[in-house]
């Protein structure tokens, strides 16, 4: 279904939107933070946990707003950050490409 043709859902998305944009900033700082602490060799389970958990949640309500792009990275994000002993040192760049293309599509979606 195509959004334009009903203004009312429409309408609808983007004050869901305004009312969790707070909440997706936050999870993707929480992402940001796990990949800088992974890098430095210091990322606790209770952060990679946390990492995941965050990961998740956004691919689910990133996909439910259309970014399909952003729901991709949050999934790959999760992957990674569920690997029980963290993820694979050559994923390093990735944690943090991904925060930061998830920071982007989320702060200047349109």
């Amino acid at each position: 279904m195509d959004s334009s043709e009903h203004p009312e859902l429409k309408e609808a998305l983007e004050r869901m939107w305004a009312k969790f944009l707070p909440q997706m900033l936050e999870r993707v700082e929480v992402l940001a933070f796990a990949a800088q602490q992974f890098n430095a060799g210091q990322l606790s389970d209770e952060e990679r946990i946390e990492a995941r958990d965050n990961a998740h949640k956004l691919a689910g309500v990133l996909g439910t707003f259309g970014l399909r792009r952003g729901t991709a990275l949050a999934r790959e994000l999760e992957m990674l950050y569920s690997m029980e002993s963290g993820p694979h040192p050559a994923f390093a760049q990735r944690l943090v490409d991904n925060a930061g293309e998830l920071n982007l599509l989320i702060t200047f979606r349109r």
